[in-house]
């Protein structure tokens, strides 16, 4: 007997009906298969469940910190992940103060219970007001994932990120600055220090970082921060939260500002003359006034391989004068930006026009386009990176921060440099894994001044180094660039030397920012500051990054052809060091 068509399709409809809890079940399991994904050296996850179940940092307590890395405005591209937020100083449930920081995990299989932390400060020249600058602008300083320099049109991304080798912490701080919280209540280092290692360890509680070997980093200012802090994690007696492992502070102020300033200006400028191009007779004054103060007799005798083993006499400190003729620093500068309206103190090849600036302005001069809006004082970056929305955010604060709540900019930080009074000397014999470093095109804290602080510094039984730290080439593998807005010089690009546990450096074309101006060789100090290569002068490539090291290729060959020649840098031609 044969079925009719409509039977036919009545009995079909019944089987589909009965069979649509199967149909449901193979729905359910097809919705729920297993998703496979290559994961991309340095990159997160493109699938965000998979990313989340990734990373050991996102947990109940950091989700609120988590920032969305394919979602920060302008940034064409994902940043990875990170988390960023404010947490407060103390455990106390009333805390005001709240220090602000950015936290990028590192995909690097050897971080995996390590993290850097990077601040950075700096100053005008001292006939300005002090300014205090902050830390999350880290796509100027190229150590952040990304960067987005003066003059350029958009943010790229950074081959020389330290994220490629930890993980890593920008913080901003003291309160007072940025997007921080609360009133400054702070008078000197000491008690800044007390009020990061409390923030330190709610951050390191919240992110699980207990026991996590910590390597304090900055630049600038830093140069009284970082010696303080580690001090601070030394004396804390507590390796679950401070167990501190290296340090590294490039362009610091770490000794008295006269030496490092005035001491040293006239030698800078001669080294820098046909650069600076000051006239014959403003440079004969300058001399003649160097020698009147004691500053060149000064430099004859101290800035010496070894030094006098004894501590250095403190000079005048010449804004402390009614005369101002042993103001050197100040005098030079004015009259640099009559020869060079665009000079700038951190670098000392620019010049004219003021490049516009994403971050806004930092020296006297520098340009900023009517109406524009610095880039993390939008609401709407604010809200990408869980900063409080509203925050009239700047680059450099004026604000008092060391006035203990005053405004009273004669109410200054009472600390004495960290090189003085034996702070950095603990940091350096605790950790004997100790970075310094300058770029010798910085005028604010040039390289002699760094020297000459080190020479009247007393660490593992001897004051000062025994012998010129110049005797060693840095070396910065050769390797193929990843973007063009993203450059770094390589091959010999300075000298260092090393004794009991401190280290010094100088990149001869970097100028104060040194990681901004060398990226490979601030990555290179990373490295070796972690312990990922021997030391500085390694020749070999990057530990995260392959590329023709050995300088063999036609580019190479071409390049050192046109650098035949010319004589190896130094720093300023004095007492034994330079050229």
């Amino acid at each position: 007997m044969k079925l009719s068509l409509a039977i036919l399709a009545g009995a079909i409809a019944g089987l589909a009906a009965s069979a649509s809890p199967a149909s449901n079940a193979l729905d359910y399991v097809r919705n729920h298969m297993p998703v496979f994904e290559k994961r991309t050296p340095n990159q997160p996850f493109r699938n965000s469940e998979l990313q989340k179940r990734a990373s050991k940092y996102m947990t109940d307590a950091t989700s609120q910190f988590a920032v969305d890395g394919t979602k920060i405005p302008d940034v064409a591209f994902d940043i990875g992940e990170s988390y960023a937020g404010l947490l407060p100083i103390s455990a106390d449930p009333d805390e005001s103060r709240k220090l602000f920081f950015w936290f990028f995990p590192s995909t690097n299989p050897l971080a995996t219970e390590e993290i850097g932390i990077w601040w950075v400060h700096a100053s005008a020249p001292q006939s300005e007001k002090k300014q205090v600058c902050v830390t999350v602008a880290i796509v100027h300083e190229k150590n952040g994932p990304f960067t987005w320099e003066a003059g350029t049109l958009d943010p790229v991304q950074n081959p020389y990120t330290w994220v490629n080798l930890t993980n890593m912490v920008w913080v901003e701080q003291p309160v007072g600055v940025g997007y921080t919280q609360g009133v400054p209540n702070i008078t000197n280092e000491v008690e800044l220090a007390q009020e990061f290692i409390g923030f330190y360890k709610q951050f390191a509680t919240t992110f699980a970082l207990q026991n996590y070997k910590v390597y304090v980093t900055g630049e600038s200012y830093a140069g009284f921060y970082v010696p303080y802090v580690a001090d601070a994690f030394i004396g804390a007696n507590d390796t679950e939260y401070y167990n501190l492992a290296g340090v590294a502070i490039n362009d610091p102020i770490i000794g008295d500002s006269t030496n490092q300033q005035q001491v040293v200006v006239a030698p800078y400028v001669h080294y820098w003359e046909n650069l600076m191009y000051l006239n014959d007779s403003f440079l004969e004054i300058m001399d003649s006034r160097a020698a009147d103060c004691g500053y060149t007799a000064y430099l004859d005798k101290y800035l010496t391989f070894p030094p006098p083993q004894e501590a250095f006499p403190v000079l005048t400190d010449p804004y402390s004068l009614d005369n101002a003729s042993c103001d050197i620093f100040d005098d030079v500068f004015n009259a640099e930006v009559l020869a060079n309206p665009c000079f700038n103190v951190y670098h000392i090849t620019d010049t004219c026009p003021h490049l516009w600036d994403v971050l806004g302005i930092v020296n006297p001069g520098d340009y900023s386009p009517p109406d524009e809006v610095v880039y993390f004082n939008r609401s709407d970056v604010q809200a990408a990176i869980n900063a409080p929305v509203g925050t009239n955010w700047m680059q450099c604060t004026m604000k008092n921060v060391f006035g203990n709540g005053s405004n009273n900019q004669s109410l200054s930080d009472q600390s004495p440099g960290p090189a003085n009074d034996g702070v950095l000397a603990r940091v350096i014999e605790y950790t004997n894994n100790t970075f310094i470093g300058n770029g010798n095109l910085d005028f604010l804290l040039n390289t002699n001044g760094t020297l000459l602080a080190i020479q009247n510094m007393t660490w593992g039984g001897l004051q000062g180094f025994q012998a010129s730290p110049t005797s060693n080439e840095l070396f910065v593998p050769y390797h193929p660039e990843y973007n063009g807005g993203a450059l770094s010089s390589d091959g010999i690009v300075g000298s260092w030397g090393t004794e009991r546990g401190l280290t010094f450096y100088q990149v001869q074309l970097a100028g104060h920012e040194l990681p901004g101006y060398a990226p490979g060789a601030a990555y290179r100090v990373v490295e070796a500051m972690l312990g990922r290569v021997e030391n500085i002068g390694v020749p070999g490539d990057f530990t995260t990054q392959t590329g023709n090291f050995t300088g063999t290729g036609t580019i190479y060959k071409e390049k050192s052809q046109q650098l035949l020649g010319y004589p190896k840098g130094g720093v300023f031609g004095h007492a034994g060091v330079g050229l």
